[in-house]
């Protein structure tokens, strides 16, 4: 972690360590108790959780990671299949960060992206996983498959992104810092929803060597790699064995174009959630009401 967000987590201590492959994952641990994983979005990293993990950390041993690809973690060329950008390879990082650490068996937070690769970590690795809550997003295969229009129009850099490179990382290395907040302020609450440090340390990380591909690297699997194995998955039947939360934001795309109870039930045993009033961003628009959700869940 950078300098410049220890603000953000001024009582957690910053931590970067090998998991596997020439593979460094960043992170922020602190308080005691049960073990957390927390798992960042696009195009941000672990700074998203400085609102909530503090009271967390109250109760929990919290673990927040910056994703394979982003913030100061590793960001590995990609290969010709993605592979190493698969959800199921970047649910991997997080794991083996978690046994280093003593943690065999822990809950995960995750938004966004990182909802993505905390799905497939607990498909593939349910003794691992206690509880799952997501955030922000319906099963990447049912978005893909139902994909609109309006869908599209509002996630566009869903479809940007996977281009071949390297035409989008040259366009977002053009001007990295621009990117993350044009990308942010579509947001319903616009930029004042996110403290100064965090947007500054947003735009730090996506000027990092590497930092364009990663992203796009990450969103290149999911259309290709990630719905293989995803499509893999609903034909043996194979579903989310753990108790799982999904909470979205009302006034995001999530809630407009799809139903997510409905395509979470359809992935997983043991579903409940429910909107909240705010957009995409949860952990920093509605950080009050998403622990009023998340700790009774996890308790």
């Amino acid at each position: 972690m950078n300098a410049s967000a220890q603000p953000l987590f001024p009582r957690f201590e910053p931590l970067r360590m090998e998991v596997g492959d020439g593979i460094y994952i960043a992170a922020v641990i602190g308080g005691t108790g049960a073990p957390l994983l927390l798992l960042h979005g696009h195009p941000q990293t672990h700074a998203i959780w400085h609102r909530v993990a503090p009271v967390l950390a109250q109760h929990r041993t919290v673990v927040a990671v910056d994703l394979r690809g982003y913030g100061d973690s590793t960001k590995p060329n990609g290969e010709a299949d993605h592979e190493n950008y698969s959800k199921r390879a970047m649910a991997r990082d997080p794991l083996a960060l978690m046994h280093a650490l003593g943690f065999e068996r822990f809950d995960v937070l995750a938004h966004d992206r990182g909802a993505r690769v905390a799905h497939r970590l607990a498909v593939d690795h349910p003794e691992a996983v206690r509880r799952l809550v997501l955030l922000d997003i319906a099963p990447t295969l049912a978005m893909y498959e139902q994909t609109t229009e309006a869908f599209a129009r509002a996630y566009w850099h869903w479809f940007f992104l996977i281009q071949p490179a390297p035409l989008p990382e040259r366009l977002i290395q053009a001007d990295p810092a621009g990117y993350v907040r044009d990308v942010m302020r579509r947001g319903s609450a616009g930029l004042s929803a996110f403290d100064p440090l965090a947007l500054a340390e947003y735009e730090r990380c996506i000027a990092l060597p590497g930092a364009a591909h990663g992203l796009c690297e990450d969103y290149r699997a999911s259309a290709g790699i990630d719905l293989e194995h995803d499509r893999a998955d609903r034909d043996a039947g194979r579903l989310l064995e753990q108790p799982l939360l999904a909470l979205w934001g009302e006034h995001g795309v999530v809630h407009r174009c799809f139903h997510p109870l409905d395509e979470w039930r359809r992935v997983a045993r043991d579903v409940k959630g429910e909107a909240l009033a705010c957009g995409h961003y949860i952990p920093e628009e509605a950080p009050e009401a998403l622990l009023a959700s998340v700790v009774p869940f996890l308790s």
